[in-house]
């Protein structure tokens, strides 16, 4: 697992928490986090800062959550931007959190066979 866009260290105590149920935690925070992609994608395409700070609030607190921690750190920036009204580089650094949710999403997807197999 890549410690650049997971930490293990969170993961393996999530595991600890949700015991059965970490699969469902991980199909949820994926889902979850697909739903706030298309509301930031929404918002820019709307220039609506408002919306757009609540959405990268959001999936900033459930990346912290999940040790998504580069991703969280990305959803901060673009939360700031939004803060501050400042939407003209929001398209790049909504394409930045894409694809580095794309990475996330296959780390756990990976995670998930890993955990049911065992």
């Amino acid at each position: 697992m890549s410690d650049n866009y997971l930490d293990h260290a969170v993961l393996v105590t999530l595991q600890d928490i949700m015991e059965d149920e970490y699969p469902v935690l991980l199909d949820t925070f994926i889902t979850d986090s697909e739903e706030r992609l298309r509301l930031l994608q929404h918002a820019e395409q709307n220039r609506d800062a408002q919306a757009m700070r609540h959405a990268a609030h959001s999936f900033k607190g459930s990346c912290s959550n999940m040790g998504a921690g580069a991703l969280a750190e990305s959803c901060r920036e673009l939360e700031e931007l939004a803060r501050r009204g400042e939407l003209g580089a929001s398209a790049t650094l909504i394409e930045r959190i894409n694809g580095q949710f794309a990475i996330v999403r296959t780390l756990l997807n990976t995670e998930r066979q890993r955990f049911i197999r065992s």
